[in-house]
């Protein structure tokens, strides 16, 4: 979920340390941004993110198109913000690709790292999600597409 941050100044800040500290050439900051809806899930998944536990996201390409956003690629930067809107981790994508909701695997839902890490969970979670939260008028599908992502973390500010 993309959100405007609380304080930009806040989020160029941080970039400039960021940058600084994982000696980075990239100048532009990246795009800075929420994982969930709410401020809520927003924290919950940022501890994981923060904790080592979660090294995944999910998201409906169709909000992707909807939002006009492109997917992300390896290597891609952004900066994930804490529910109140304020930068907290740099992240670096690994990996990217677009499945059939049904097509995503065991691995992917463990390394997400929610609920009991369990395939069940995920597909659970993520149905009520991609319903509740969509950006798009295409409703659920299990055959929708979604892009799965991985990525590492540079850098982490409390």
């Amino acid at each position: 979920m993309v959100t405007d941050p609380a304080d930009p100044d806040a989020v160029e800040a941080f970039w400039r340390r960021a940058r600084a500290a994982c000696g980075l050439a990239t100048t532009s900051a990246p795009e800075a941004w929420a994982f969930g809806s709410g401020a809520a899930q927003a924290d919950a998944l940022l501890a994981l993110v923060l904790n080592g536990t979660k090294t995944a996201t999910a998201g409906a390409l169709w909000d992707y198109e909807a939002e006009g956003e492109a997917v992300p690629r390896p290597g891609d930067l952004s900066i994930a913000l804490d529910g109140a809107g304020r930068p907290r981790a740099l992240l670096r994508v690994t990996a990217v690709e677009v499945l059939p909701f049904d097509e995503v695997d065991e691995e992917h839902a463990r390394l997400e790292g929610e609920g009991d890490r369990s395939l069940a969970y995920w597909r659970e979670v993520h149905q009520r999600f991609f319903t509740d939260v969509a950006c798009h008028d295409r409703g659920f599908s299990r055959q929708m597409p979604v892009v799965v992502e991985r990525f590492e973390v540079l850098h982490t500010e409390p």
